[in-house]
């Protein structure tokens, strides 16, 4: 046996998509599966809901034979099936395998012998073999590394990212048994430039921990750079830039309101949960949680000091996305400054090229279509993503005052955090 031409994906999100184009541009026959009915039919239109694949690329994929359907029933025809779905944290901040676990029994009802199953979803060291492996050969009566062969490669994908896509950015894979690394590692080699194959499903888990981890934890250490700055006077953004001229050693962090998206406040939960059920302790990560979960409030506190009262002002948020230049708002951190400023009697509008809605607490903030009016309307301008599409020295000449949570702009009405 090797992995077929027949791959089915399962979650047609911000990975599982990227992931279903480029198979298809391999020339592999590929279908997808989501819950979501809105997907489905998005995608049967033609069109895109992901940041990276184009209505034309949806439009490439439905020539090329893909599919995507809410109907279970066609896992079963193929050789390979990737499960994509989102493994995010509960209201009460603990890791959520809800979505994994349903696709896992989905999918296992399902499930043939000589298939190859590979799990991208980000989870915790042990999650393929002690959460998916036992949900699969339950449901199927079939045995992992014998009857069907499992693996784990999380997704690499970088939203907004120009320089770095899926082909060109090195596939980790770690395999149930070697063979199942093998078929892994063969599948991936079809679209992907680079596979490198860890000793284990383990290892391959937690390296996609460190990596979000690592970001985690020097975005607190350049943020508390900031807040130490702040008081003494010291201008952080040239300080970042200084130490950014260094050719080895070191790798620049800049300054910012807050950590959002789909990765960076929630893999290190992940990380931590799970050292604490093996008897281990990530102080180091914890304290840095305990910083990156106070940004939202200094950024407020400041724009209290910056007014004085905030008490019926009228605040203006620009860019609530958690990243500039995409259209994804998960975690980002202007939903808790928005639900600080409005807990503190402030009138809080926004503007988002990218974002249509947004919602606060079950509350939908008002959305400006014109960014320099409604910068010239409000009390306090407040920058919290600097998308490419702003004019930046327009809304400065049009803001009353400016708070810049990005280092981006310059003038007189500008302050910094």
């Amino acid at each position: 046996m090797s992995p077929g031409r027949d791959l089915a994906v399962i979650g047609l999100g911000y990975a599982g998509l990227p992931l279903a184009e480029a198979a298809c541009r391999s020339g592999l026959r590929t279908r997808g599966f989501d819950v979501d009915d809105a997907v489905v039919a998005t995608l049967a239109a033609g069109r895109s809901h992901v940041a990276g694949v184009s209505d034309a690329d949806v439009a490439a994929m439905l020539d090329s034979g893909f599919t995507a359907s809410a109907d279970p029933a066609r896992l079963g025809a193929a050789d390979t099936v990737v499960i994509c779905v989102p493994t995010g944290l509960t209201a009460d901040r603990v890791p959520d395998l809800g979505p994994l676990r349903a696709a896992c029994a989905t999918l296992g009802d399902r499930l043939r012998p000589g298939t190859l199953v590979v799990l991208e979803s980000t989870s915790f060291p042990g999650t393929t073999e002690e959460v998916v492996l036992p949900i699969l050969e339950r449901r199927s009566g079939l045995r992992a590394g014998e009857d069907f062969y499992l693996a784990f490669a999380p997704e690499r994908i970088d939203p907004g990212n120009t320089r770095f896509g899926l082909a060109d950015t090195p596939k980790v894979i770690g395999g149930y048994t070697p063979l199942c690394a093998k078929y892994c590692a063969t599948f991936y080699s079809r679209f992907v430039d680079s596979v490198v194959v860890a000793r284990g499903t383990r290892e391959a888990e937690l390296a996609k921990l460190l990596e979000n981890t690592y970001r985690f934890v020097n975005i607190a250490l350049v943020n508390e750079f900031a807040g130490y700055c702040a008081t003494t006077g010291i201008d952080v953004w040239d300080v970042v830039h200084c130490a950014g001229t260094k050719p080895f050693g070191f790798a620049s962090f800049t300054p910012g309101p807050g950590v959002g998206g789909h990765c960076i406040p929630v893999d290190p939960v992940y990380l931590t949960t799970r050292a604490g059920q093996d008897g281990f302790t990530f102080s180091l990560v914890e304290a840095a949680a305990q910083v990156n979960e106070g940004l939202p409030v200094r950024v407020v506190d400041r724009a209290e000091t910056l007014l004085g009262d905030l008490r019926g002002a009228s605040v203006l948020l620009l860019g609530v996305t958690y990243k500039a230049d995409v259209p994804d708002v998960r975690e980002s951190p202007a939903r808790p400054i928005a639900a600080q400023l409005l807990a503190r009697g402030a009138e809080v509008a926004y503007h988002d090229p990218y974002a249509s809605g947004f919602e606060v607490a079950g509350r939908s903030l008002r959305e400006e279509t014109d960014a320099c009016a409604a910068a010239a309307a409000a009390d306090l301008t407040i920058l919290l993503q600097d998308h490419r599409k702003y004019d930046l020295a327009a809304l400065v000449n049009s803001a009353r005052l400016l708070l810049d949570t990005r280092g981006k702009a310059a003038g007189c009405r500008v302050r910094v955090l």
